[in-house]
């Protein structure tokens, strides 16, 4: 059973690695299916250098298993549950959008 203080670090870990844009866009795109970091590398056109440290980040979280496969490492998803989060919370963050309140939203970058 997890405490508060295990739910609160699982929920930090979380938002540590939605806090990166490049990351966000790793977990979008694992969320779909396993990919090897090269293809991941080439899709999101960034180094390989680069998407090493983020992946790094991601299975440091444990949101992210590095499966080997004879020589090469295939990335998932630690868990499907997760994809399934990660679909909930960009539905709602799109609806959020799109029904923004804040009028000073853009002035103070508050949400």
């Amino acid at each position: 059973m997890l405490t508060t203080a295990s739910e609160t670090d699982a929920l930090a870990r979380f938002g540590r690695a939605l806090a990166d844009p490049i990351r966000c866009r790793v977990l979008l795109v694992l969320r779909k299916a396993p990919a090897y970091p090269a293809d991941l590398a080439e899709q999101l056109e960034i180094s390989r250098t680069r998407l090493s440290n983020h992946l790094a980040c991601l299975r440091d979280c444990g949101i992210v298993v590095a499966v080997p496969e004879g020589r090469r490492t295939r990335y998932e998803l630690a868990d499907a549950r997760l994809g399934h989060a990660l679909d909930d919370l960009l539905g709602a963050v799109l609806a959020v959008e799109a029904d923004r309140t804040c009028v000073e939203a853009e002035e103070k970058g508050c949400c």
